[in-house]
């Protein structure tokens, strides 16, 4: 019997008539993924964006010897033998600050009054630091030291308390890498060569579209039938973690037009909340195919089964379950994932991985990947007692998860795993 497209891809109570792998949905994202055009934004706006392009110097940082330390700068011969017991007398014929330095040449038993961080005067080579200076006294123990004289104390050697032209940054040198997240140091690193613009890897904008007729705005107290929107201020946050740009209207009604509405965003990403399943209101994933491509619809994964994949036009489609830890969890397999390497950054996890020893059994069905949450306490791995998709406190309670693979029936009480930890 001939379907038409519509009829073809409309599972609505009909069940999944199979469910992909996890590996066959990331090959089909990661093919459609790589990251956004360049754009230039101001450098105190650009901590934390990614670097689309490397950043060479073009100036030597410092671009000249300055003073490490307050003090004189002198000619290491003038102190040669200089010691408490054999003090040597030097003229002061000057000073050098930051910003305003000694214009002369300086010649060997002279010395300039010198303070951190100003140019080095021409003729010296170090800096006699202000605690080796003595005070000369006759032998009644009058100071008859002059303004213009200081005692050296102590010898310095050439070079020392100086900071050589270029010492930090050399002009030529590559100081930051394309695919960088900058940090507020690198800001620094940055204006200190004279890079007032920073060119860097557009943040991909995100539709977020919370369905649900049974919704209320997040904040709002349940009452009735209804539930508090608890997947929209949580995936708002993670696609701004992941550095997105959240376009999170408000809650989108159980209805063709405003679904289709929020599909042809003119966003990058179009991330839909709930609707996403085999049920009689779950319209998302048959408009998807009908006005685009749905190449990926039920992903043979716990939580997260009824997870969607596809495209409309230019835009990339994110069907999330609607229950708050399979949306978690399909969250950060996929969308986060396109997020991450659209903006630029690496598409794996942003999450530290630890290993622990597992005090309980978890199993799983060949066949299935799973996402088991879990505690840890002195070095122990508890799962927690929880499998429904809906218990979001169970995620709060939780330091993190443990990935059972598809082709493994789960770990044994007492193996090593690998625990994903969400903070």
């Amino acid at each position: 019997m001939h379907h038409t497209r519509r009829e073809a891809d409309d599972v609505r109570m009909r069940g999944f008539a199979q469910r992909h792998t996890v590996d066959a949905a990331l090959a089909w994202l990661d093919a459609q993924l790589q990251p956004l055009t360049a754009e230039i934004v101001s450098l105190p706006f650009a901590a934390g964006r990614v670097l689309a392009a490397s950043v060479a110097s073009n100036v030597d940082v410092p671009g000249f010897d300055r003073a490490m330390m307050d003090g004189y700068a002198v000619i290491s011969d003038s102190t040669e033998g200089a010691s408490a017991y054999t003090p040597l007398q030097l003229e002061v014929v000057g000073q050098s600050m930051p910003g305003c330095p000694f214009r002369g040449v300086v010649r060997k038993g002279e010395a300039i009054r010198i303070m951190t961080g100003a140019p080095m005067p021409d003729g010296t080579d170090s800096v006699l630091p202000a605690e080796w200076i003595g005070v000369e006294a006759d032998e009644s123990g009058t100071n008859v030291s002059s303004p213009h004289v200081i005692v050296a104390l102590a010898a310095v050697s050439p070079g020392k308390h100086v900071g050589k032209l270029g010492e930090d940054i050399t002009s030529g040198t590559t100081i930051l890498e394309s695919g960088r997240v900058l940090r507020p140091q690198d800001l620094g690193v940055l204006s200190s060569i004279g890079h007032g613009d920073v060119q860097v890897v557009r943040r991909p904008r995100v539709r977020l579209a919370v369905t649900g007729n049974e919704l209320l705005p997040s904040g709002m107290r349940p009452r009735g039938f209804c539930i508090a929107d608890a997947n929209g201020p949580m995936l708002a946050a993670l696609i701004d973690r992941d550095g997105g740009l959240v376009d999170f209207p408000g809650l989108v009604k159980d209805d063709r037009d405003a679904i289709l509405k929020s599909l042809h965003s003119d966003a990058d990403i179009v991330i839909v909340s709930g609707g996403t399943s085999v049920g009689i209101e779950d319209l998302a994933p048959m408009l998807v195919a009908q006005y685009g491509e749905l190449a990926v619809h039920g992903i043979a994964m716990r939580p997260s089964s009824p997870t969607g994949l596809g495209r409309i036009e230019n835009r990339i489609i994110f069907l999330l379950p609607g229950n708050p830890v399979s949306s978690l969890c399909a969250y950060d397999f996929f969308a986060g994932r396109a997020i991450r390497v659209l903006g630029g950054r690496s598409k794996e996890w942003p999450y530290r991985a630890v290993c622990g020893r597992l005090n309980r059994k978890i199993s799983s069905p060949i066949g299935r990947l799973d996402y088991a949450r879990v505690t840890i306490a002195d070095g122990l791995v508890e799962p927690l007692a929880v499998t429904g998709a809906s218990v979001l406190s169970s995620t709060t309670r939780a330091d993190g998860f443990v990935i059972v693979g598809e082709d493994s029936e789960g770990f044994p009480a007492g193996a090593q795993v690998e625990v994903w930890l969400y903070a």
